[in-house]
């Protein structure tokens, strides 16, 4: 029976709590909020144009809108010259690998990785793992014609390989 009396007098003891933060104090925070809403509103500035509030470092002053709607002028005309200069670079870099690819042997087998030691060889003569001849072609010694794996003649002049 006492923890019964003692959990009503409680639960009435919340509610009273309840009413006093109603009445004082839920106005006393309402009105702290407005004054840190009216002090903040001085630190920021609307964009008319998207409406968004931004702070100083954001806001165009010259123009009265915010840097996303009105970027600066000067700076952008630096990254548009950024970015020609990267451009250029890059197509010169380019036309200059193009030049480079002229005298590159497409035709010419290739193997990437040594069928010996398993080492990437990016497509060189020689494994630098173990030195095993990487893409021998099977040429004829007499006639230097193509030879297909496993042939025990030349297919061109008959030869015993």
């Amino acid at each position: 029976m006492a923890w019964g009396l003692l959990g009503r007098s409680g639960s009435g003891i919340s509610s009273a709590a309840d009413g006093l933060a109603g009445a004082g104090w839920g106005r006393a925070r309402d009105h702290a909020f407005e004054r840190a809403v009216s002090n903040a509103r001085g630190h920021f500035n609307r964009c008319a144009r998207c409406t968004d509030y931004v702070c100083g470092r954001c806001w165009n002053a010259a123009q009265g809108l915010c840097l996303r709607c009105a970027p600066d002028t000067a700076a952008e005309a630096m990254a548009a010259q950024q970015r020609g200069l990267n451009d250029m670079a890059a197509q010169r870099a380019y036309v200059a690998g193009q030049q480079a690819g002229q005298s590159y042997d497409s035709t010419l087998p290739r193997q990437l990785v040594c069928p010996r030691c398993h080492t990437e060889t990016h497509g060189a003569a020689f494994s630098s793992g173990c030195g095993y001849q990487l893409a021998q072609r099977n040429q004829c010694p007499s006639c230097s014609v193509a030879v297909p794996d496993g042939a025990a003649f030349c297919p061109g002049c008959g030869v015993r390989r």
